[in-house]
């Protein structure tokens, strides 16, 4: 039987289509300084792993991880991560991971909608569109707060799917660069879930999260998404 079309591809934003993973984990350093966990600390350094484990999964989720138990610290922490990583917009600007621009063109022009999916918040959510000036490239964009929860539970995957009215998970490919967007693309049943080469988790991670396929970056996302040839599991674009 061939397999449907892919009708829906949801891409996550830091690390696979824009450039700021940087400045996600300075705003994350600056964040916990404010509740005492500074560089040079054991303390820090624990909450830094911690970090980047958890990557891809909604903010506040990430600081009750650093601060269980005290809800008021993790959304003080969360808080700040907020206003720092705005801040560092307004100052520096986004950019696209190269190819980026290039990919989203091919998707729209094969009549794939496209989604982003995020773990920041909806009001930077906003931000972020605003700066790169996405808004009419993309379909529609997802925090946490509009699905229920956030990676790596399959909410914002399937809540993309219900918004845009697609037939079946079996149309959907999804992207990301972390384990958690893995694990969300394979919870939602996604037929294609592309590891991307470009963030924070290396082709092992993304392999153990659930990754169908590896690629170098999104700009090769196109070419999987379009190719109706058969091919293995969990192979790298070279």
């Amino acid at each position: 039987m061939t397999a449907p079309s892919i009708k829906l591809a949801c891409l996550d934003l830091a690390g696979t289509t824009i450039g700021d993973t940087s400045m996600v984990e300075r705003a994350f350093a600056e964040a916990i300084a404010t509740q005492g966990i500074v560089p040079g600390t054991s303390a820090y350094a624990r909450a830094m792993v911690h970090v980047h484990h958890s990557r891809g999964n909604p903010k506040i989720e990430v600081f009750r991880g650093i601060f269980p138990g005290n809800e008021p610290q993790a959304q003080a922490a969360n808080l700040t991560f907020e206003r720092s990583y705005q801040g560092a917009i307004d100052r520096a600007g986004l950019y696209p991971v190269p190819g980026t621009l290039e990919a989203l063109e091919k998707l729209r022009a094969a009549d794939i909608k496209i989604c982003l999916i995020t773990g920041l918040s909806r009001a930077t959510l906003g931000r972020v569109l605003a700066t790169v000036g996405w808004m009419d490239k993309v379909d529609l964009a997802l925090s946490p707060e509009d699905a229920g929860r956030g990676r790596p539970w399959p909410d914002m995957i399937l809540t993309a799917l219900l918004r845009l009215k697609i037939g079946s998970v079996r149309e959907v490919a999804v992207a990301g660069d972390s384990e958690s967007d893995m694990l969300s693309g394979s919870r939602a049943g996604a037929r294609i879930v592309a590891g991307v080469l470009t963030g924070v988790h290396s082709q092992e991670r993304l392999l153990r999260g659930g990754a169908t396929r590896i690629i170098n970056s999104i700009a090769d996302f196109p070419d999987l998404v379009l190719d109706t040839t058969p091919t293995p599991v969990a192979t790298t674009s070279r």
